[in-house]
């Protein structure tokens, strides 16, 4: 049997394992590479990992669903950039697991939102949102002020990002449950939102 491209073309089999072979290589050269450059491994400076009230609060974020509406990458073009700020770069992730990056935007990106409003906007607008914002269609998150935070869970979730690489000293880890006592959901959710962005570029004041 001659291998050409018309046997290739009428033989399902051997179509489906070219093309995942080609699709396979393709996705090594380009994935590969990056496990091995500075600019997507190491963090940019000033970069800390999540404190222990900011890290329960991007767990609240990601249980709650927020990323199905807002998007956490702004793009290297002008149009991103002046609404938001400088464009987002791998090295401000590396401690996020997983990363929360997307292209939904039904709300706004959300990358450089630290520091741009202060905590009680941040409450005025999850527990309502359109008082602050007439034309929005965001749900309210009015039980998350309601609902104690749980502290002992916060000490295992930072043990396990520390197996991953995660910077946290014994004594991060060891003082985190104290931190998170006498705090809501709400408290961790506005924490986690006011330092989203705020590693490589102060955020803008309004």
């Amino acid at each position: 049997m001659k291998f050409t491209h018309e046997t290739i073309e009428r033989n399902i089999g051997w179509m489906a394992v070219l093309v995942v072979l080609v699709v396979s290589v393709g996705g090594l050269v380009e994935i590969v590479p990056l496990f091995f450059q500075k600019s997507t491994t190491q963090p940019v400076a000033g970069l800390k990992p999540y404190g222990a009230l900011e890290l329960a609060g991007r767990d609240i974020y990601v249980r709650e669903g927020c990323y199905n509406c807002h998007s956490q990458m702004i793009r290297p073009f002008r149009a991103e950039t002046e609404r938001y700020g400088h464009y987002s770069v791998a090295g401000e992730f590396v401690y996020d697991r997983p990363f929360q990056w997307g292209s939904k935007r039904t709300g706004p990106d959300l990358h450089r939102v630290g520091g741009r409003y202060n905590d009680e906007w941040h409450r005025l607008h999850l527990r309502n949102p359109r008082d602050l914002v007439p034309e929005s269609n965001m749900p309210a998150y009015g039980w998350l002020q309601r609902t104690p935070l749980e502290p002992d869970s916060i000490t295992p979730k930072m043990r396990a990002l520390q197996t991953l690489g995660v910077p946290y000293t014994e004594a991060d880890v060891a003082g985190a449950a104290a931190l998170l006592k006498g705090k809501t959901e709400e408290d961790a959710l506005v924490a986690y939102l006011q330092g989203l962005g705020t590693a490589l570029k102060p955020a803008p004041k309004q």
